[in-house]
């Protein structure tokens, strides 16, 4: 490699790897899901991906190359450790707050790569081929946005049922100490 322009085409190989990979993985982010809100935004997202990989074709048009992959070996292990997450034994608001961390991880990921290589395109007069990886990494900003409202509302939700069954375990302990001291009086009055 001996040029900016070979260096910008062999990422964009990389990050067109990724967007495929991640075309397969964010059905089962979505199945995963148990907050509806979250769902839909992986399966919202799902749909942006898809048109992502669509315009990394076009742009590898503009540049007179055709599109290949090649293998992105942090979009696996970001993967791989999202289903590590999935596999989780955890209640429904955690499970979902990690795969929300999992998913963020891979959201920044892609904004690193798509933000250099808009730069350079622009830095080679690739106005054309910026414009579309811009306009992907505008979507993946957006993305990142949704997963940490969609996060702040499962996190409240889960601060709150933990706070429900606190309260509930602490009328139980209640009524557990009353019965038990109860017992220890009506005990004494037949002593």
């Amino acid at each position: 490699m001996e040029s900016i322009r070979e260096l910008l085409i062999e990422e964009m190989a990389d990050l067109y790897d990724a967007e495929k990979q991640l075309v397969k993985a964010l059905p089962t982010m979505a199945k995963a899901a148990s907050n509806e809100q979250l769902r839909e935004a992986f399966l919202n997202h799902l749909e942006q991906t898809r048109g992502h990989v669509a315009r990394l074709e076009q742009a590898f048009q503009l540049l007179d190359k055709k599109a290949k992959g090649k293998p992105c070996a942090a979009m696996k292990g970001l993967i791989e450790e999202g289903k590590e997450t999935m596999a989780e034994d955890l209640p429904d608001g955690l499970l979902d707050s990690a795969i929300i961390c999992a998913a963020q991880k891979v959201e920044h990921y892609e904004m690193a790569g798509y933000g250099t290589l808009s730069a350079w395109a622009r830095s080679l007069g690739l106005d054309e081929v910026a414009e579309l990886l811009e306009e992907t990494l505008a979507e993946e900003k957006e993305a990142d946005e949704k997963l940490t409202q969609v996060g702040g509302d499962v996190l409240a939700e889960t601060e709150s049922a933990g706070q429900e069954g606190e309260e509930e375990r602490e009328t139980q302990r209640k009524g557990v100490a009353a019965k038990s001291k109860a017992n220890g009086r009506a005990r004494r009055r037949a002593g």
